[in-house]
């Protein structure tokens, strides 16, 4: 099932962050994520265990993805593209009309989903992450959402 991430569920997203991202953000980061109305966030539970997550920043019109993370042992069900499609629905519904987000240059496995859902790179910031890597800046204007004048 498919539910929006609440304080309560710090634990379980602590854990699956280990697992599958290294420990991205701290015990109380995660209580700080959790808390704030503008940083929605979605879980996908299977077995009452949190099996898969996506979490963003709600910032004026834009919602900055800050992670997506899918237990290893379930990868490659399409959980990945579920929670995060959600995700983008929900910020759309609260007024968003663009998402972006980084990812690492060599994580194919990112980039196809993230192209699966019409992401284009629209920049690369160059030694992003602490071991030296690139990250590509990727970019989606939500479906519905107005273009100004002279942008395609």
């Amino acid at each position: 099932m498919l539910w929006p991430l609440r304080p309560e569920d710090a634990a379980a997203c602590l854990a699956l962050d280990q697992r599958c991202l290294g420990g991205l953000w701290s015990a109380s980061q995660w209580d700080t994520e959790l808390a704030a109305a503008s940083r929605p966030g979605l879980g996908l539970w299977r077995g009452g265990a949190l099996a898969a997550m996506a979490c963003g920043w709600l910032i004026l019109d834009e919602l900055h993805i800050t992670l997506v993370a899918v237990e290893p042992q379930q990868r490659r069900q399409g959980l990945g593209g579920r929670v995060l499609a959600a995700l983008l629905l929900q910020a759309q519904a609260d007024g968003a009309q663009h998402a972006t987000l980084e990812v690492a240059s060599d994580n194919a496995a990112a980039l196809a989903l993230y192209g699966r859902l019409g992401f284009r790179e629209a920049g690369v910031r160059r030694g992003y992450y602490r071991d030296g890597r690139d990250a590509l800046i990727q970019w989606l204007r939500l479906p519905g959402s107005r273009q100004p004048a002279g942008e395609r």
